[in-house]
C-alpha cells in the first residue's frame, strides 16, 4: 500500500518533452481512466479534445505566457466542461477528471503538465469549435518526460491540518 502512496506523491509536472510523440493508444488509454473520476450526481461533464496538430498546439502554446510547454509537447489534451450537465459542480468535476487523467499520464510513463485555461475560454472555445455550453479549463501538455524535477517543498501537516475547527492544530 506504501508504494501506492509514494506513486502518488511522485508524479510531478513536467515541461519539457522528448520529440518522439507517445502512441495515440496511450493518451487513449489515459483518457479512458480519467472518465472514472467521480463527478456530482455521476454527471461526467468532461470532454477530452486531444491536439496533435502543430499549427494547432502553436495555438495554444500562446494563449498566455505560462502555455509554453505546449509548443514543445508533442500532444495536447484539452479538458472541456459542460456547464449544464452539472450546473453547481462542473469546475470540480473536471478537477477530478484532470487529476485522474495526470495521475494515468504518470503510471504509463508520460509527462505532463496542467495548463490553465480559464482566462482564455473565448479565445479556446473559437480555436477548438468548442460549444458556448462548455467551458475549457485545461490544456495538458503531454508527452515523454526530458527532465526530472525534485519535488518543490511542502507546507508542513502543522500548518494544514486542523481538527473539528479551522485553527484547532491537530498536529
Amino acid at each position: 500500500m506504501d508504494d501506492h502512496l509514494e506513486f502518488l506523491k511522485s508524479r510531478r509536472s513536467i515541461r519539457r518533452f522528448k520529440r518522439d510523440p507517445p502512441p495515440l493508444e496511450m493518451i487513449l488509454k489515459a483518457i479512458d481512466v480519467a472518465r472514472y473520476a467521480p463527478s456530482a450526481r455521476n454527471s461526467q461533464p468532461w470532454r477530452f479534445i486531444v491536439v496533435n496538430d502543430p499549427l494547432l498546439k502553436d495555438r495554444l502554446a500562446e494563449i498566455h505566457p505560462w502555455a509554453r510547454p505546449l509548443k514543445e509537447a508533442p500532444v495536447s489534451v484539452v479538458v472541456a466542461c459542460h456547464v449544464d450537465e452539472s450546473p453547481t459542480s462542473y469546475m470540480l468535476d473536471c478537477a477530478n477528471a484532470i487529476i485522474y487523467l495526470l495521475l494515468a499520464l504518470h503510471a504509463l510513463g508520460l509527462g505532463a503538465v496542467w495548463i490553465q485555461a480559464l482566462r482564455n475560454v473565448e479565445e479556446l472555445r473559437t480555436l477548438l469549435n468548442i460549444p458556448n455550453n462548455a467551458i475549457p479549463v485545461a490544456v495538458i501538455a503531454i508527452g515523454y518526460p526530458d527532465e526530472k524535477p525534485e519535488p518543490r517543498p511542502r507546507r508542513p501537516m502543522s500548518e494544514v491540518v486542523f481538527l473539528n475547527k479551522y485553527g484547532h492544530r491537530l498536529i
